[in-house]
């Protein structure tokens, strides 16, 4: 038997305040005046949404460079040819700057015929060198295209010459990333100006983008998703939930694709557990499940499939490869600017590989996922393809479908592995969704533009301040330890949902948080997870910081995880009382959980937010989701992995053990009736006894 159930991760209520679209009397929205104020850096990183604006803010930024500090040329680079016409001709002075973008269309190398690999296609790299030895001023090409040209041309060619990086998130600092080696390269140069876009700035492999030295010269440009979404004039709501199921999904998917909403559906890899191993099938059993095909469209090549209430919708099948012109028929359909704004052009799309970065349907309502996907960077893509501001859109929500995991099953630890991922993934897509947060020690002062609610800033009292033009929240808090250096203010200020990232990523963390914690009757303290996990990862993915920048940063990143996590925990709690989402309280709900929770207690301390489980409100949605069975065969797997206190934790738990000393004149106890005192001895006696046997250098 087939069943599915929701799990309700992430729910945002939107402002709608307009914000985002509004533009400036130069023609530039929020976005894109925050980026131009930048122009001036040689090494800019904009971190911003889909569909915030990033392609026309480089536009605006390129020209300048061009016009204004000297350079020679500008080479954009995307990372496939459909994204290419995102840097097409634009009328900018149409709309009041002082200049249009025009690219000539020899050198938009994304348009012209042939293979984005070189090896096969080696003309698009010699037209990459006739262009730098041209007076044309801007080239489009792809990141393959660019790899190429650099091996062979040499970094000394783009002397003198802006390179902007679409995605960036391609990159890596990863030695056998040639595009992450390269830039490095052009930087070490210093020679070349760079700009780096994103709306995903962490890669899913959890590998750095950047080298910390390579990243220090960059200045970033950061817009929120929280940001876009309240400025935006017709999306009310954004939903972000998994469903489980037990059986196939081609019968669960009945549950939750809805053929009345704009859809765009990703069937799973034929190598992922849930695919049946033929994807056509796949896509013929969707369109059985939803009414009676009648053809295909001769001009578009959308298949058309008449639903039992008579009605006709068509569907886009981009998963059937067989016949290479209808599928590029089905692709120029879709990509044909007379019908961008046209709702009823297509219902429906069906994808595996395609239809995600770059894809720009801005009528989708519901991204509808099946299988779990092992890049966090994809996920965020997917959704980016259903946060569209449209007309008469008032909602979007992107569903992931997985399998439950079974005991009869032979994979029953993928399985749970793949529940764990969908779960970090969905913790860190409300780190995503969360206003910035500002974390100062109690007593620093009010911060300039923030609004401390009725009674101003009071000194002396748990503060906490709103900046809602930007998007972002202040928190005071007692015993809170500030980065020094400016590689650590840096990530504290900048890097924060990367440090998160490879947290929720830590298997053990999650496993240990989820199913070995006390709330369901496990031995893992919240504390294990705060300070001992997250101080390993900051520990191991900044090894060049010292011990107090080190705890900086750990504090900063669980008090943004944890008042978070508290935050929506409240909000899910408080007063809707209308019936009617789009009337409850216009995205308050979070900010009045965050208010909650820095008001409810008396002194916000940072030993107080070690004390919290980041992932007690994920197990609270999981038990309502799972049955029992499940979730007690998880605990049971998880639970058999136990293991005692290793030479790594005991040093982290000894050096914990004497600050622990020097604020409280007194060891830890191992008889104190305080788990965390308790554990804290443990680790400093583990401590002792290793290092009695020789097994710290």
């Amino acid at each position: 038997m087939t069943s599915a159930a929701p799990i309700p991760a992430v729910s945002i209520q939107t402002a709608r305040n307009g914000a985002s679209i509004k533009s400036n009397e130069m023609g530039m929205r929020p976005m894109q005046e925050r980026a131009y104020a930048r122009r001036g850096e040689q090494y800019l990183l904009i971190k911003s949404p889909p569909a915030s604006g990033k392609s026309r803010a480089l536009m605006f930024i390129a020209l300048d460079k061009l016009v204004n500090q000297g350079l020679e040329q500008a080479i954009i680079v995307v990372p496939e040819k459909s994204i290419g016409g995102s840097f097409s001709d634009e009328p900018l002075s149409k709309f009041g700057f002082w200049s249009d973008w025009n690219v000539k269309p020899k050198w938009n190398l994304c348009n012209t015929p042939g293979d984005d690999e070189e090896r096969v296609n080696p003309s698009k790299v010699r037209a990459v060198g006739q262009f730098l030895e041209s007076d044309d001023k801007v080239l489009v090409c792809t990141h393959a295209t660019f790899r190429f040209a650099v091996a062979d041309l040499g970094i000394e060619a783009f002397d003198n010459r802006l390179i902007a990086v679409d995605e960036f998130h391609h990159v890596s600092a990863n030695p056998e990333n040639r595009l992450g080696s390269q830039l490095a390269e052009l930087i070490s140069r210093d020679e070349t100006h760079v700009v780096a876009m994103t709306g995903s700035y962490f890669r899913g492999d959890a590998e750095p983008v950047l080298m910390p030295e390579d990243e220090m010269k960059f200045e970033t440009v950061t817009y929120t998703y929280y940001e876009q979404l309240n400025g935006y004039e017709h999306l009310k709501a954004l939903d972000i939930g998994y469903f489980f199921y037990t059986g196939k999904y081609l019968e669960a998917i009945e549950a939750v694709l809805d053929p009345a909403r704009k859809t765009i559906v990703h069937i799973p890899s034929v190598n992922a557990r849930e695919s049946t191993k033929d994807k056509v099938r796949e896509v013929n059993e969707i369109m059985d499940y939803l009414g009676e095909w009648e053809g295909a469209d001769e001009a578009t090549g959308f298949q058309l499939v008449k639903l039992p209430d008579g009605k006709v919708i068509k569907i886009a099948d981009l998963v059937d490869d067989s016949d290479p012109a209808r599928r590029s028929k089905v692709l120029a359909a879709l990509k044909d600017p007379k019908h961008k704004n046209d709702r009823d052009h297509v219902d429906i799309i069906i994808a595996l590989g395609m239809a995600k970065e770059g894809f720009d349907w801005i009528w989708c309502e519901h991204a509808l996922t099946v299988g779990y996907r092992s890049s966090l960077t994809e996920i965020v893509q997917i959704i980016g393809r259903a946060t569209r501001d449209a007309p008469g859109k008032a909602s979007a929500t992107f569903t992931n479908l997985i399998a439950e995991p079974d005991a009869s099953e032979a994979a029953v630890v993928d399985a749970i592995n793949d529940t764990l991922k969908a779960i970090a993934a969905s913790l860190l897509m409300e780190q995503v969704l969360a206003p910035r947060f500002n974390f100062t020690p109690k007593g620093t002062g009010p911060i300039d533009d923030f609004d401390y609610g009725p009674g101003g800033y009071q000194e002396g009292k748990t503060n906490f301040g709103v900046r809602e033009k930007t998007g972002e929240f202040h928190f005071e808090i007692k015993g809170l330890v500030e980065p020094k250096s400016p590689e650590a203010s840096r990530i504290c200020r900048e890097d924060l949902n990367e440090v998160i990232t490879a947290f929720v990523q830590d298997k053990s963390a999650l496993e240990r948080g989820l199913f070995d914690a006390e709330h369901v009757g496990g031995e893992t303290m919240p504390q294990e997870l705060t300070q001992l996990k997250m101080g390993k990862i900051i520990r191991d993915r900044y090894p060049d910081l010292d011990d107090d920048n080190r705890e900086a940063v750990r504090q900063h990143a669980v008090a943004a995880l944890n008042i978070t996590q508290k935050a929506k925990e409240l909000a899910s709690t408080g007063d809707t009382s209308s019936s009617d989402p789009s009337e409850q309280r216009a995205n308050t709900a979070f900010l009045d959980g965050v208010r909650q929770f820095a008001m409810d207690v008396r002194d916000l301390d940072i030993d107080l937010i070690d004390s919290i489980n980041p992932f007690r409100a994920a197990y609270s949605v999981l038990a309502k989701s799972m049955s029992e069975g499940t979730l007690k065969q998880v605990a049971a797997v998880i639970g058999a992995k136990r293991t005692t206190i290793s030479v790594d934790e005991a040093k982290d738990l000894a050096s914990r053990a004497l600050r622990f000393k020097r604020e409280r004149g007194r060891l830890p106890e191992i008889t104190s009736a305080d788990a965390w005192e308790k554990r804290l001895a443990e680790g400093a006696a583990a401590f002792v006894r290793y290092k009695d046997e020789g097994r710290y250098d």
